[in-house]
């Protein structure tokens, strides 16, 4: 499973990714952030283009950098972000596979497009969506929690969202984030880490809480320990796996209330 860690710092990045995470993302989406997540204390990054560039002469691994949803501004963002070393472009905020096949021929082979499903109209329309020539496509949960009004974060990953979005994707997909084992709240990272894999996800993010989980340790000892404690759950006895499953059902519960579970029949797989 690919780990890719929000950052602007060139050295901590080049250490997590020299450490085995794949990549970086430097985020550039701001516009109408602030209004739309108001009062939900999550975290708006004030990246910048030349942020982007050092990123960029910092590491050898695959730097991405997320945009602002589709509007009048997506041209001249795409040219710069390409301009400046981007591997990929992430779309947050995706509506309508028209904002996705305009972003396409605005980067017109350049670089990688990937999106990011985070609103109900989005999830209604996962299956045209995955059909376009997209590098990845990532579930974002927070923002998916916030379109649908709703206060349980982990609430698509028991409801059967995640696996109806997952069964469409052939490509690269992802969900969740994760930081150290043995961390994590309200659910342990284990847990969705366990999650993560019966999903058949490819990649995900270093959640927020992994920068200051990390404060005091070596990525060179701790990144190594995330990927071998993944790939431990990869080998995990089906009867292990169904455990797990049920530990994380009951973790969600718990954070969040009482939610309707739909279990899959089997592990989601691309169709």
């Amino acid at each position: 499973m690919d780990l890719l860690l929000f950052t602007i710092d060139p050295r901590w990045g080049a250490d997590v990714v020299s450490a085995g995470a794949a990549g970086i993302v430097v985020d550039w989406e701001r516009r109408g952030k602030a209004r739309r997540q108001e009062g939900e204390g999550t975290q708006i990054n004030a990246d910048t283009p030349d942020d982007l560039s050092r990123m960029r002469a910092a590491t050898d691994g695959r730097v991405v950098c997320r945009i602002n949803g589709y509007g009048p501004w997506t041209a001249d963002e795409v040219d710069d972000a390409i301009a400046r070393g981007a591997d990929e472009l992430l779309l947050p905020m995706v509506r309508t596979p028209e904002e996705v096949d305009r972003t396409l021929d605005l980067v017109a082979g350049r670089c990688g497009l990937g999106i990011l499903i985070e609103t109900q109209g989005a999830v209604d329309q996962a299956a045209e969506l995955a059909a376009r020539p997209l590098s990845r496509i990532y579930v974002g949960l927070n923002d998916l929690r916030i379109d649908r009004g709703s206060r349980e974060l982990f609430r698509p990953l028991v409801d059967g969202t995640v696996d109806e979005v997952r069964s469409h994707v052939r490509g690269q997909f992802g969900v969740g984030g994760l930081t150290l084992p043995g961390r994590g709240f309200p659910v342990s990272s284990d847990l969705l880490a366990a999650e993560l894999v019966r999903l058949g996800t490819d990649f995900t993010f270093l959640r927020r809480s992994f920068t200051a989980d990390m404060a005091g340790r070596d990525p060179f000892v701790e990144v190594p320990l995330l990927l071998a404690s993944v790939a431990g759950l990869r080998r995990a006895h089906p009867g292990e796996a169904a455990g797990l499953r049920q530990e994380f059902v009951a973790a969600v519960t718990e954070a969040g209330g009482q939610v309707p579970v739909r279990e899959p029949a089997v592990a989601a797989q691309p169709a």
